[in-house]
Parts: C-alpha cells; structure tokens; sequence
C-alpha cells in the first residue's frame, strides 16, 4: 500500500487592523508568517498591494510555502493590504487619486515602523518589497520612487503607466538603490479600465522599459503571452519572488 503524500508545511496568515493617522483609517492587513517563524531569525517583507487578491488570486502564500521548503528563497514575511472596494483601490492606488500621497506616506512613515517593530525584519531598504498588480503596481512602483531608501525592491505586474509615471523615472537619482522585477502581456493593448475607458498597456509599458534600461536600474524585464488578467500573473508570482529573494 503506498503510503499519503506528505502534506506540505503551511505558513499562517494572520488578521489585524492598523489604525492610519495618515489616512484617517482603519485598515485591515493580511500577514502571512512562514511556516518555520521564529523570533530568533530575521526576514525579508514582501508588501502587496490587492492583498487579499494576491492571497487568494494570486496564490502567494502558497508559492512562498513551496519555495520556502524548497530553500529556493530566504526567509519572507508577506504583507498583503486589502482595498475595501473598487472607488477605494482607485482613490489610493491611481497617481491623481484623492488618497494617493497619504497612502505612500502611510506605507512609508507608519506601516513599515509598524512591522520592524513588531517582527524581527532586517530594518533596511534591500529587505523590504513592494508589490502589486496594475494600478497596484503603479503606486507601488510611485512608493518605491519616492522612498528608496524605505523599498530596495518592487515587483511590477502590468503596471499603469502615464506621463506622471514616466517623468518619475526619467528624473530618478539614485538608480542603484532600486532592484525592479517588470512585466507586461503582450496582449495588454486593450484593457477595460474600472472607469469602463479601454487603454493600451502594452507601449507605455516599453516606454517604461526602455528608462528602466536606460537608467541602469537593477531590472528585469520580460513580456509573457496574455492578457490583463489573474490568469496570467498567478504563475509568474513564484519567479517573481524567486528572482527578488533568492
């Protein structure tokens, strides 16, 4: 008789509240803890924008269980940062959105100290990620721009790109202080945006790229087969984070 597979160990996720002066809030965080958390050890934090869509969507939890027993990358704490509904996501996310620079603040001057005071994190720019899908991935890219010293790594999945967006790059300094892991579908030229507008992802994405490039940022570039949808960035999470955490 052949004996049952051997269930992989699980990470937990765990459900606070953190009240935010910045945005005069209460806001839910999703934190996954690795499945072998010790005080005694330190970690890297992953930040996710869409939280619970990179939970659940997204699978991350999982990926990183798997590559965590694998010893494929170090030791991670995921933080995942639900938005309350689509106004909301925009509000905070979009770069002309009524929360949006309270929102940066908040993840820069609150949440991070929040964290590195209650988990043994490495408390420096090259150990803390963000991360997010669309306009996920633009505020956190806009995050990162801002505060590299806070964020030494993001992770951009079809990214929004406007001028704003690209002007940030273009007049960046201090390009060797950010690690950027990009991707776009090659079929994003079409994207039904929340406000029901249809914009082309696809060229300001290259526009993006090639300042990236040109710029010398520590950067990794690649367009998959597919659309604008979870489909299509559930499986590249696990190389994402393999390729940021290694």
């Amino acid at each position: 008789m052949e004996g049952s597979p051997v269930e992989r160990p699980r990470g937990t996720i765990k459900d606070i509240t953190f009240s935010s002066k910045e945005l005069g809030e209460d806001m839910q965080l999703l934190i996954y803890l690795p499945p072998s958390f010790s005080p005694l050890y330190k970690y890297s934090l992953l930040i996710a924008q869409d939280g619970r869509d990179y939970f659940q969507l997204g699978r991350i939890g999982r990926s990183a269980d798997e590559l965590l027993e694998k010893q494929e990358i170090e030791n991670i704490i995921i933080v995942g940062i639900p938005y309350k509904n689509v106004e909301d996501r925009r509000k905070k996310y979009y770069p002309n959105g009524d929360q949006y620079q309270a929102y940066i603040r908040f993840l820069a001057h609150e949440l991070v100290p929040f964290l590195d005071a209650e988990f043994p994190t490495y408390q420096m720019g090259m150990g803390r990620a963000l991360i997010g899908d669309s306009l996920g991935a633009t505020v956190s890219l806009m995050a990162a721009m801002k505060y590299p010293h806070t964020f030494g790594k993001v992770i951009l999945q079809s990214p929004m790109v406007n001028e704003e967006v690209l002007k940030t790059v273009e007049n960046a300094t201090g390009p060797h202080l950010l690690e950027i892991y990009h991707v776009i579908g090659k079929e994003e030229t079409v994207v039904e945006t929340t406000t029901k507008e249809e914009m082309d992802f696809l060229t300001p994405n290259r526009k993006l790229s090639k300042l990236f490039s040109d710029n010398k940022f520590p950067y990794f570039y690649d367009e998959f087969e597919g659309n604008h949808t979870w489909k299509y960035w559930q499986p590249d999470v696990k190389r994402a984070l393999k390729m940021m955490f290694s």
